[in-house]
């Protein structure tokens, strides 16, 4: 009995100070650092740490916005990543989402800003999935998984307090979205049918890579009721049809297909590109449709003027306006058409090491 008693006296010693770490985290709400979750508190050994992950200078800057005068460096990349509950081994993954997102000009512009509240979508490939223990299989868009998490997270913070973009100040969005700064997939390679996402985004050969871009909303098709990949492939045009979303002549959205669907339209034969091409194709409304809609002024051709009435016009025209992705399990067949905010550029960045 003793020496159950004396364990258990030196394992309430060795716990942490739960009032201390309240004390913490109340002033870091205070500083108004947060997103509105708690914060871990960042000591000098911790940072450290994070630093230690790559072979930048603490002091490199690593992103700017003009219109707000503000840019942001390394190591205030690092607090941020470890505020958001990043670990250490998570930074040079942070850094590779941050630049991604930052090649993209709706985020070096406006779109942090914007009436619409975009939300990051990052998707990671390569072997740095399992080895950081990324969810690569059901719930791909959902919570669960620490690195999914408080990666996208980590750009959340960084964007608040290095740019600040703070809401009702900075930030406009007229509702915004719900999960912003939440959305981090890791492809399925293993279940996918075509090559990985990255090597679209020109980083080959298995490498660990991050790509990422705005997005204004996504939105499930749920096609588990026929073995026709067309009907699938008429669902998902269906969806990304959809008036209410379009809002210029041309629109951007990616298909994150789970793994039945995008192995049904292999199965039939279909490569990425003949799925874009399929969509292309196919997604349109004529200019009696936009007008029914209330939008005849959005229809707008190449040289100014409008689609008359019995005119079809594409909403999509080149292949890098359907980026295709393949995510989540192989239970039920329900795949994402997330709408992208502008166009992505179609840019992948390769997981830096340390030097």
């Amino acid at each position: 009995m003793t020496a159950v008693n004396t364990e258990g006296a030196a394992a309430a010693a060795a716990a942490p100070d739960p009032d201390e770490a309240q004390r913490a985290i109340e002033y870091c709400y205070e500083q108004g650092w947060s997103d509105g979750l708690p914060l871990v508190p960042v000591s000098k050994p911790l940072l450290d740490a994070f630093l230690a992950t790559t072979g930048k200078d603490p002091d490199e800057i690593i992103g700017a916005l003009e219109q707000v005068g503000r840019d942001v460096n390394v190591r205030t990349a690092a607090i941020n990543a470890a505020m958001a509950g990043c670990k250490p081994e998570y930074f040079p993954v942070v850094l590779a989402a941050f630049e991604a997102l930052m090649r993209e000009r709706a985020a070096r512009g406006g779109g942090f800003q914007s009436t619409s509240g975009p939300s990051p979508l990052i998707v990671v490939n390569g072997p740095i999935r399992k080895e950081l223990g990324f969810n690569t299989a059901g719930g791909a868009f959902g919570p669960g998984f620490r690195p999914n998490a408080t990666i996208p997270r980590a750009v959340g913070l960084i964007v608040r307090n290095a740019f600040g973009i703070h809401p009702h100040v900075l930030e406009q969005a007229t509702q915004g979205l719900p999960g912003r700064w939440q959305v981090c997939v890791a492809e399925n390679e293993e279940e996918s049918p075509w090559e990985p996402f990255a090597e679209n985004g020109g980083v080959t050969g298995g490498v660990s890579a991050v790509s990422a871009t705005l997005t204004r909303t996504m939105e499930f098709v749920d096609n588990r009721h026929t073995p026709n990949h067309e009907d699938v492939l008429r669902d998902i045009e269906d969806t990304v049809n959809r008036m209410g979303s379009l809002i210029f002549p041309q629109t951007s959205v990616a298909l994150v297909l789970c793994p039945e669907h995008a192995q049904m339209f292999a199965a039939a034969g279909l490569s990425k590109a003949d799925v874009q091409n399929w969509m292309i194709e196919k997604c349109g409304h004529t200019g009696r449709e936009f007008k029914l809609a209330g939008k005849e002024n959005v229809p707008r051709k190449p040289d100014g003027t409008f689609a008359t009435d019995e005119e079809f016009h594409r909403i999509l025209s080149t292949p890098q306006q359907v980026p295709v992705i393949v995510a989540g399990a192989k239970n039920a067949a329900i795949s994402m058409v997330v709408r992208i905010f502008g166009e992505w550029s179609g840019s992948s960045v390769p997981v830096g090491e340390k030097k």
